[in-house]
């Protein structure tokens, strides 16, 4: 049963296409509408 659960919810999953920023995100990385928002640390330097 459980299995035919799992089969029928892979229709609608979704793969992860910015695979890439989640370094960014564990980091601690905060994004508005999809764009990275820079610290103020790193934009006064």
């Amino acid at each position: 049963m459980v299995f035919k659960l799992v089969e029928s919810a892979q229709d609608r999953w979704r793969a992860i296409t910015g695979a890439h920023l989640v370094a960014l995100v564990r980091s601690g990385a905060t994004f508005e509408n999809g764009v990275l928002v820079e610290r103020e640390e790193a934009v006064a330097a």
